[in-house]
């Protein structure tokens, strides 16, 4: 059975367990050892397990001190965690920006005209039904995590995007940012990706996909800060209003 296969089995079972009340939100799950010896597997497969359920919310790992599992009451109906589409993005940040840098030192030349294909749909939004620059936007950043050769980041990326696009008030941010924003712009910020991709450079691989990030988590303050102001005119043009019709209805009794 491939890596791949293992530790995906080895996160549904742990998730199991934690649906099942045999780990108790709160608790300290048992040790990477003694998990492996359970499910027959090596320690590096419960790593990338608990990476992948960590992306998820339904632990926390903290260095030095251990795995702790997280309340999934507080999740959605499918599972997700309950997040800000400003953590998910920081987190997409950093999965993403390493996976760049590996996919540097790996991608393959069939997976760099994929890309390059990809770059193009991106640069056209279409203006009648389905965004198929959206859809390859996706599909670019996928493509990348896959070209970084490790499955954990691989498969951690993969479930940041089912939250990006699943948890509804995560995928609104996300469409309101897309409204605003221009293909032209996605366009060159991803093209400036594949272009150290090409280079099979990893640093500036790395910057690039950081410097994407960073735009998009610069765009989602001042949407944050758009909407606050205009919750406020809202709110004192209906004050103004309440105001002058118990002025009008003072005068006249």
């Amino acid at each position: 059975m491939s890596d791949k296969r293992l530790y995906h089995e080895v996160a549904e079972k742990i998730k199991g367990l934690i649906k099942d009340g045999a780990f108790p939100p709160g608790s300290r799950l048992p040790g990477e050892r003694e998990l492996a010896e359970r499910f027959n597997v090596s320690r590096v497969t419960v790593r990338d397990a608990e990476i992948g359920l960590q992306a998820l919310g339904y632990i926390s790992i903290k260095t030095g001190s251990g795995v702790y599992v997280q309340n999934i009451a507080e999740k959605d109906g499918r599972g997700l965690p309950d997040i800000s589409a400003f953590d998910l993005t920081q987190a997409r940040l950093l999965f993403e920006s390493e996976a760049a840098s590996l996919a540097a030192l790996h991608i393959s030349d069939e997976e760099l005209v994929h890309l390059e294909e990809l770059v193009q749909k991106i640069a056209h939004d279409n203006p009648n039904g389905e965004d198929a620059s959206q859809k390859a936007d996706r599909e670019f950043h996928l493509a990348i995590a896959a070209a970084s050769g490790n499955e954990a980041v691989k498969y951690t990326i993969e479930n940041l995007w089912k939250i990006r696009n699943e948890q509804q008030s995560v995928a609104e941010v996300y469409a309101a940012i897309c409204e605003i924003e221009d293909a032209t712009g996605r366009h060159d910020e991803h093209a400036a990706i594949l272009a150290a991709l090409r280079d099979h450079d990893p640093i500036a691989a790395r910057e690039a996909m950081q410097e994407h990030f960073t735009r998009l988590l610069e765009s989602m303050i001042d949407l944050t800060e758009a909407k606050a102001v205009e919750r406020h005119r809202k709110s004192a043009t209906e004050s103004r209003e309440r105001y002058l019709a118990s002025e009008k209805r003072r005068r006249q009794a």
